[in-house]
């Protein structure tokens, strides 16, 4: 999908959220006022705040869709992950003031009435709502979409909170005692929620977030697709915005392979990365020794030692550096950033196997935590 599509997408979902927010939150607000149920009007101003967080929406994909420039050379779509959380402290916002108002019908509670069109209008809120999750989700997965899949939620979220507040005029009806206040702080609580829940997520990503396995699982599989390719590690994914990927990584290629032509399959692939999906790969060429038996003989057992400690390692940049008393076998091992033994464990537990090999080999091993590919 072009960013042009995406964004055109996105902003239509935007603006049938701005109209139908808007519709549902004067019906709610002026009922709500009418009948003296705080619970309804506070579930009202919780749709006004949607259709601010539609507007909201709308601009943030105007601006991620503006090309990178001098001050911004890998784009601007990490503004939708701010103008995400700022839809998230308007939620708090409006929480806090409907907080403080449902207390106010606790302490002080009112008479208020039974009435059908306090019903039905909650009912078709209740269905409008529906519709709108559905259809901000679908959206929202198609374009990979943070700022709607926030709304998804929010719109799961109003349904709930709608059907409490349904439930909460029932009982009133049918039990004499008032809860309204008490429906008025649940509403209060979803909606803190999925406020706090939005924000935390924001913050994740705008510090750096790791990829999904499914990005890692893509590139891997693409890079391998391509002919004498044997391998690929230190891959780094780098997100600057929901449908813009930067990554690099190390490509094992055969020693023999000339290095022009291992060139131009590296550029190929990039070529490829570039023309076909949403990431911008620089790939390194990583020569491998085959034509070396014990170098092959050493490789082919350390790596079997490595995955013996854990089938998640993976080992790289595999050489053997022959002097006239020693040889230096030196190699990098990658580990993920939950892994459980300490680095020292990890070398004093090959360095033991290797010396097993030949006592004249000498392990050089480097550990690092990085995403495994």
């Amino acid at each position: 999908m072009t960013n042009e599509s995406r964004v055109l997408k996105g902003k239509i979902a935007s603006i049938v959220g701005i109209f139908l927010n808007i519709f549902l939150a004067l019906s709610k607000i002026v009922i709500g006022i009418i009948s003296g149920f705080v619970s309804v009007m506070a579930d009202g101003f919780n749709n006004l705040s949607d259709c601010g967080s539609s507007v909201v929406s709308l601009i943030s994909f105007k601006m991620s869709s503006k090309p990178a420039d001098k001050e911004h050379p890998f784009g601007h779509e990490r503004v939708e992950y701010i103008f995400s959380m700022i839809v998230a402290f308007i939620i708090l916002i409006i929480a806090f003031e409907l907080a403080k108002e449902s207390i106010t019908k606790i302490v002080s509670p009112q008479k208020i009435s039974f009435s059908i069109i306090v019903i039905a209008t909650l009912l078709v809120s209740i269905l409008v709502k529906s519709v709108m999750f559905t259809y901000y989700k679908m959206v929202a997965k198609k374009i990979d979409s943070e700022i709607l899949k926030a709304a998804a939620i929010d719109s799961l979220f109003d349904c709930i909170t709608t059907t409490l507040v349904l439930i909460s005029i029932f009982i009133g009806k049918f039990t004499g005692f008032n809860v309204d206040g008490y429906a008025g702080l649940v509403v209060v609580v979803f909606i803190s929620v999925a406020g706090i829940k939005i924000i935390k997520e924001m913050v994740s990503k705008l510090i750096g977030q790791a990829p999904s396995q499914k990005v890692i699982d893509d590139i891997k599989a693409r890079i391998l697709s391509f002919d004498d390719i044997m391998g690929m590690h230190d891959l780094n994914v780098y997100s600057y915005g929901p449908n813009k990927y930067f990554a690099s990584v190390h490509i094992e290629l055969d020693a023999s392979i000339d290095s022009l032509v291992a060139h131009e399959i590296i550029d190929n692939i990039e070529r490829d990365f570039l023309s076909n999906t949403n990431i911008v790969l620089t790939g390194h060429h990583d020569p491998i020794v085959t034509n070396d038996e014990e170098v092959s003989m050493v490789y082919r057992k350390v790596k079997k030692y490595v995955a013996n400690i854990n089938k998640s390692y993976s080992m790289h940049d595999f050489r053997m550096v022959k002097g006239p008393t020693r040889t230096n076998v030196i190699f990098e091992i990658a580990v993920p950033f939950d892994n459980d033994l300490t680095e020292e464990e990890i070398i004093k537990i090959l360095e033991e196997k290797i010396l097993k090999i030949n006592k004249r080999y000498v392990p050089i091993i480097m550990i690092e935590k990085q995403l495994i590919a």
